[in-house]
């Protein structure tokens, strides 16, 4: 009989998507067409995925804007990834959802998504929402709820209207705390700078 083969535990494989550096999770002119290089897990878990949303969250930040981000998955391989890219493509819809899954579209070649897993680091907002019942994800997953704007119970649970023809299932509070945190402190750090008291996660969303 050949041994069983020894899983790796999760802290070795989230150590081990730190050496990847995937050129097109970066900024592009030409979002619609990036080729998204497929990564394979080793052990995939909800918190491992989250984690690469948190490094795609990480960019969001280092660039000044609201630090989200947002993997798909199928088969556990990430076929999309992305940050919110508001102020870098002056276009109010860039939110990482919806970048993550104009990238997973293309790696499927065809615009259902109904095998595919979304990991987001906020509970998508109405927009971002509605976007995922189109395109039939079977699963959102997300870090941090919002309570103010989010639609995916935070408002309303639009992934789950009775109205709609799909309903996504739905994860929530998966490293909510770290998910939560860089937000927060992004929101500080930019009161800090402007002074403006208004600036903050609950209503600053993306």
């Amino acid at each position: 009989m050949r041994p069983m083969r020894k899983l790796r535990p999760v802290a070795t494989v989230n150590e081990s998507l730190k050496r990847y550096n995937v050129a097109a999770d970066s900024f592009c002119n030409s979002f619609y067409h990036c080729n998204v290089p497929e990564m394979i897990i080793d052990l995939p878990s909800d918190e491992a995925f989250m984690r690469e949303a948190l490094r795609q969250a990480q960019k969001a930040y280092e660039v000044d804007e609201v630090p989200v981000g947002a993997i798909v998955v199928r088969a556990g391989k990430i076929i999309g990834r992305a940050y919110n890219q508001i102020e870098l493509l002056k276009d109010a819809t860039a939110h990482a959802e919806m970048l993550a899954l104009t990238q997973a579209e293309a790696s499927v070649g065809d615009w259902r998504l109904t095998d595919c897993d979304l990991y987001v680091t906020k509970e998508p907002c109405v927009m971002c929402a509605g976007a995922l019942v189109h395109v039939r994800v079977r699963r959102v997953v997300f870090g941090c709820a919002d309570l103010q704007s989010g639609g995916g119970g935070g408002i309303m649970n639009l992934l789950q209207h009775p109205a709609l023809n799909h309903h996504c299932d739905i994860s929530s509070g998966v490293l909510q705390n770290e998910c939560a945190a860089i937000l927060q402190d992004f929101f500080r750090k930019k009161r800090g700078r402007t002074g403006d008291t208004a600036a903050s996660a609950g209503e600053d969303r993306h």
